[in-house]
């Protein structure tokens, strides 16, 4: 699997109005919507991963956070904190996070996680999980892949979501409203879950280095650079099959940005909040 690709996964991401990038000296940049201040990134340094909470486009949109990952592990949050989940300040030895609507999820080094915020639906049931190398938070559930392949799975399951323990080769995934993505190491990808609009439909992708999963759709970065998305495209959101030379992707509510190799932005979808507005972004 391309190198490049796996080490920027990290320095995008998009959420349910806005939008938030890592630049190469550790500083945050971010677009959109402000409500609750998840934009207030500025003053963020020596951050080497983020993640931006999604929320379905019939929730309030305001009601979001950000999180960011230092680079000696510790996790910063800002944005709505109304269940607790911006309450990381003492987490440590963290290397991945992941922002659901009302929940964040860890994962430590030694293969643990952990989770605050919303439990009603038993997202933030991780504590048990070990041998953890990948992490993702969806609306009301959360995924991980194990050192083995195999994935795990806590939370809502009413679209079946969670049905994920018969997955093999697994080297990454994704977590929408109500569906789940994995890539496998063949580059082939797995989906579960609601599947109305089409956003599991990715049985026949191949050499996919990189998925992320929306509300309601997919998108799949191939090893050549280009783009393929599935799903819900009333905003535009899956229009990038013109996109090229694209290292890293990242779905949000309903619209979608792509890392190019240079360091600038590509995003498509909706912009009522300018979480598209990109344009003079250069994370590198």
């Amino acid at each position: 699997m391309n190198k490049c690709i796996q080490d920027t996964t990290a320095i995008l991401a998009a959420g349910r109005g806005h939008s938030v990038g890592i630049k190469r000296d550790g500083t945050v940049v971010a677009v959109g919507d402000n409500t609750y201040g998840r934009c207030e990134v500025a003053s963020w340094n020596n951050i080497q991963a983020i993640a931006a909470g999604n929320v379905h486009m019939a929730t309030n949109t305001g009601n979001t956070h950000t999180l960011g990952l230092h680079t000696d592990g510790t996790v910063i949050a800002v944005g709505w904190n109304k269940n607790q989940q911006c309450e990381v300040a003492d987490w440590r030895e963290v290397i991945a996070v992941a922002a659901g609507w009302r929940h964040s999820v860890g994962l430590r080094i030694d293969g643990t996680a952990m989770a605050v915020g919303r439990n009603k639906e038993g997202q933030c049931d991780v504590l048990d999980w070990s041998t953890m190398v990948v992490i993702a938070a969806g609306d009301w559930h959360t995924v991980g892949v194990a050192a083995d392949g195999t994935v795990r799975a806590a939370g809502n399951n009413r679209y079946g979501q969670g049905r994920v323990k018969d997955w093999t080769r697994v080297v990454t995934v994704g977590a929408g409203y109500l569906h789940t993505v994995g890539l496998r190491a063949d580059g082939t990808v797995l989906a579960v879950g609601r599947n109305h609009e089409g956003q599991c439909d990715v049985g026949t992708w191949h050499d996919i280095v990189a998925v992320s999963a929306g509300s309601n759709h997919t998108v799949g970065l191939r090893s050549d650079g280009t783009v393929v998305a599935v799903g819900l495209n009333d905003y535009g959101q899956c229009n990038v099959t013109s996109w090229k030379d694209i290292v890293a992707v990242s779905a949000g509510c309903a619209h979608t940005l792509g890392l190019q190799s240079n360091g600038t932005v590509m995003a498509v979808g909706d912009n009522r909040f300018g979480q598209c507005d990109v344009g003079d972004w250069s994370l590198w």
